[in-house]
């Protein structure tokens, strides 16, 4: 793949990475250009399979909504009466609106860092892929006395690799940010008992340059307000260090929750 890389321009390399929309969370266009090993436990389908079982829940932060329609195809026929879900960007709002509306699931444009727009109680399942910043305070009022809260969250120093090759090293405080044991504590003190929390840390190959444009301008948090501009000459050396070497190798943290709300 270094080889395919150096036979096209940085240029053309970058352009069409810029071309490519950044909407929703199909990264279908990375195959070829880009890996990432996936955690063990399986999520989406696992989530799926909880699904199935229960009878109000909510996806939060969904993205276009892909992932909970991977979810849901794996539920039906067992899918639960009620199912809804939340997001912050305007652009994946319309985008998990015109997926998941056929199937019947509500979609609500939720700010991610305010009060969930539902009563308290009104699920028995809360789901998560990755959200920004879990809101455990929220997540526990909404929830039924032992209901179920199921996620995947991204850990500590997740892409450091990459980041730090942006943005130079980091500071302890931001590599120990979404440390899965002090949001074991978080989700403890709201009222959550965790029966199971996993880590993985994962390999990642970005095998040309358009790969690390695309991913950084979708993952917005990651090299924050970064443009091709702001960061061509590391960009061009990165992109001729690719071709010269091979792919670059980070590594991305996941660890999965799995909580009950406490009766009390």
């Amino acid at each position: 793949m270094a080889a395919m890389a150096g036979n096209r321009s940085f240029e053309d390399l970058v352009a069409e990475a810029v071309a490519v929309s950044t909407e929703g969370w199909d990264f279908s266009w990375f195959e070829g250009r880009a890996t990432e090993a996936r955690p063990s436990w399986g999520y989406a389908r696992s989530a799926g399979e909880r699904l199935a079982g229960a009878q109000a829940a909510l996806d939060i932060q969904t993205g276009g909504g892909e992932v909970l329609d991977f979810m849901l195809s794996v539920a039906e026929p067992a899918r639960p009466a009620l199912v809804a879900a939340t997001e912050g960007w305007s652009p994946n709002v319309a985008r998990a609106t015109a997926l998941l509306r056929p199937r019947g699931v509500v979609v609500v444009a939720a700010p991610d860092d305010e009060p969930l727009p539902f009563a308290d109680q009104a699920f028995d399942l809360v789901l998560s892929r990755h959200p920004v910043l879990p809101y455990w305070d929220e997540i526990a009022r909404v929830l039924r006395p032992g209901g179920r809260y199921f996620a995947q969250h991204v850990g500590p120093a997740s892409v450091f690799e990459l980041v730090e090759y942006f943005l130079g090293p980091q500071t302890e405080e931001v590599r120990d940010a979404r440390d899965p044991g002090r949001e074991r504590a978080d989700a403890e003190a709201a009222g959550l008992e965790v029966a199971v929390l996993r880590a993985e840390r994962l390999r990642m190959e970005f095998h040309d340059i358009a790969a690390v444009v695309h991913f950084l301008r979708k993952v917005v948090w990651m090299v924050p307000g970064f443009t091709v501009e702001a960061y061509e000459p590391q960009l061009r050396a990165l992109h001729e260090r690719i071709v010269r070497e091979g792919p670059f190798v980070a590594h991305s943290t996941r660890h999965l929750f799995d909580a009950r709300k406490t009766a009390g």
